[in-house]
């Protein structure tokens, strides 16, 4: 069983973590890993899947962490979703892990109306569907709503200003300190390098996981930040590559490409704060170290 919530796109921050703590009885996160990714589906090496999902839950369950990610079955969820699974047919420890979902994107939505009711919910896509299915791993669902139908991006600013909320609760009092706030990337488009950009760029900064040979997206920042020097700094042969495989990825025009390239570059002048992830044990490292950070 999971709990759900259907709000407004424009609802409070404050409000929602109320519900969640108040009504759904979670304790707050000492961690929250934010995963961002690709939403198409995607393979994963068995190898890579993995290590991801030993890291990602193990991580999790070690720090009490509550894991954010997009809600619905396709792309890099189903990824996230796969290795909760695993983990809950073990039962070592609850993971809370919370889809935030835009409402019109929802396949069976009619099935979920209702006030305070329990209801059955068909996880099967249709195949023939612009639609989407929940992933029904996760233990919580906040389904954002705007009045669309079939788009997404309801669900991204109540996302954004839910984690900065939650990362300003103080989880340590004598220390002031509230919850370190970690983005993970695994494979993604153009819009997944610009989530990064802006996960560096805040104040403070988000450090970023990046998931190295997920594809597209991520191989794309982890090889730029293997081949830069403190301060960001890329050689033109370097930056000639990542411009070739830029186009080549996004099938996008050298002018499209250029913007991309920029914002890369962007991101390795905050490169301290960006980590490709190589094993379980060296992603819950930069999360523990995170909550010190």
């Amino acid at each position: 069983k999971a709990m759900y919530i259907r709000v407004s796109h424009d609802t409070k921050p404050d409000n929602l973590l109320h519900l969640m703590v108040k009504d759904w009885q979670l304790e707050l996160p000492t961690l929250l890993i934010s995963v961002h990714g690709g939403l198409q589906n995607f393979d994963l090496q068995p190898k890579l899947k993995q290590v991801f999902g030993k890291g990602l839950i193990k991580a999790a369950v070690t720090t009490g962490a509550w894991i954010f990610t997009g809600g619905v079955n396709t792309g890099v969820i189903r990824h996230v979703g796969d290795a909760l699974k695993d983990h809950s047919s073990k039962s070592r420890g609850k993971v809370c892990a919370i889809g935030i979902a835009p409402w019109g994107i929802l396949e069976n939505k009619e099935d979920l109306l209702g006030k305070e009711v329990t209801r059955p919910y068909q996880t099967m896509a249709n195949p023939l569907s612009k639609l989407a299915v929940l992933n029904n791993s996760h233990s919580h669902f906040i389904l954002t709503d705007n009045g669309t139908c079939g788009k997404y991006g309801s669900e991204v600013k109540l996302r954004r200003l839910l984690e900065k909320h939650i990362s300003l609760q103080k989880i340590n009092t004598r220390l002031g300190q509230g919850v370190p706030l970690v983005c993970l990337i695994v494979e993604g488009g153009p819009n997944v390098i610009s989530i990064a950009l802006e996960s560096l760029r805040d104040e403070p900064p988000i450090p970023v996981v990046v998931c190295d040979g997920s594809g597209r997206a991520s191989d794309i920042i982890s090889f730029a930040h293997k081949f830069s020097e403190d301060g960001g700094l890329v050689n033109d042969d370097v930056r000639d590559q990542l411009l070739v495989t830029i186009q080549k990825t996004f099938n996008y025009s050298k002018s499209q490409s250029q913007q991309i390239l920029l914002m890369i570059m962007e991101c390795m002048k905050k490169r301290e704060l960006l980590q490709s992830i190589l094993s379980p044990l060296s992603f819950i490292l930069i999360c523990v170290c995170s909550l010190t950070y």
